[in-house]
């Protein structure tokens, strides 16, 4: 197998659904560096703040204001842009969201797998094809060891049953229509991802920088629930590595869980003590536990042997590290920094231990 090289993408056609959000700036800031022609789908934030726009990258892309939701639209930009590697990230990621708004989170996650997958079927360019869904798809039974690819998906929230059905429908088109063709598809199941610039309502680390940022106590309102935490360059990479090795050798394309080590599968309360101690300055947490709150999963962890076995791939960054890298980009946020510069840096850091 190929090792995985940037340089790959140097000059190649890639569509990135999502490329406003959390991940999709991060991976728009990789791809940039690298060279591709990029193209990215989404909708525009409505967020006080925006790590894409913050990022610098958004003049140097072709960037596109859609709707995964709109077929006819996103059929008319893969006819102009004729991808070769395309990358779905586009989602309503938040699980308290999809209580509140479970329709549309089944048309944007649902529905929108479906119209992406409608449009590699009929994009003859197209080669290699990944779609990011995550951790959240498994029947969860709070069980201590982690989910494999192999286990049963029936995700309990609309969120995460939405996510179930996306990878449903990827594995319904591979079978029907792009086995037959010369497309590569995987899917990637992600963990909680941490990192500078993450600025989504109700998720902790946000909830810190929030807190901290108006000199208050953090609020945490289940230090218990014990999820599977990485820095956002990890699954981010570890996406390019598919995308590359089964653009190359289609082999290699298949259902990949993407998660940290045992050691980073950590409760909630210890994150966020983690992030006290990195942040000093006499930051701390209170436990305020929600009346009626809506059902979310106590534990979660993910068996990620598959992608180890087949890809050699091995998380980067511990958890201390995730932490100490988001609170280094907070400190030059806050300042007014050079945030396009802090990422660089940090994305640099990131490769320069790849190896």
């Amino acid at each position: 197998m190929k090792q995985f090289d940037l340089d790959f993408f140097r000059g190649k056609r890639v569509l990135l659904t999502g490329h406003t959000g959390f991940k999709g700036a991060w991976m728009s800031k990789v791809l940039v560096e690298a060279g591709a022609a990029l193209t990215g789908y989404s909708r525009c934030s409505e967020k006080e703040y925006s790590l894409f726009e913050l990022s610098g990258v958004k003049d140097k892309i072709n960037h596109i204001k859609g709707d995964v939701r709109d077929l006819a639209h996103m059929k008319e930009v893969f006819r102009q842009v004729q991808p070769e590697i395309v990358i779905h990230m586009a989602a309503q990621p938040i699980v308290r969201d999809s209580y509140a708004d479970p329709v549309y989170t089944y048309e944007t996650n649902a529905m929108g797998t479906v119209n992406i997958c409608e449009c590699v079927r009929l994009t003859e360019s197209v080669r290699s094809f990944v779609n990011v869904t995550t951790d959240k798809v498994y029947e969860n039974k709070e069980w201590e060891w982690g989910y494999r690819e192999n286990e049963p998906l029936d995700g309990y929230d609309p969120y995460s049953n939405s996510k179930s059905c996306s990878e449903l429908v990827t594995h319904s088109y591979y079978n029907s229509f792009l086995k037959d063709k010369a497309v590569a598809v995987s899917t990637a199941r992600a963990g909680n991802v941490i990192g500078g610039g993450d600025f989504a309502n109700d998720r902790i680390i946000p909830d810190c920088v929030r807190a901290v940022k108006k000199g208050e106590q953090i609020i945490v309102r289940n230090p218990h629930s014990t999820r599977p935490y990485q820095h956002a360059l990890e699954p981010v990479m570890a996406y390019l590595m598919i995308a590359q090795v089964q653009f190359e050798h289609p082999e290699y394309a298949g259902w990949y869980n993407v998660g940290p080590d045992e050691c980073d599968c950590v409760n909630t309360g210890t994150l966020v003590d983690l992030f006290c101690e990195k942040w000093g300055e006499d930051a701390a947490w209170i436990n305020v536990a929600q009346k009626n709150a809506p059902h979310e999963a106590n534990f979660l962890k993910l068996d990620c042997s598959k992608i180890k076995s087949k890809f050699g791939w091995q998380p980067r960054w511990h958890i201390d590290d995730a932490i100490e890298k988001t609170v280094e980009w907070t400190r030059v946020w806050l300042a007014g920094g050079d945030i396009p510069a802090e990422m660089d840096r940090q994305i640099k850091e990131y490769l320069d231990g790849w190896t």
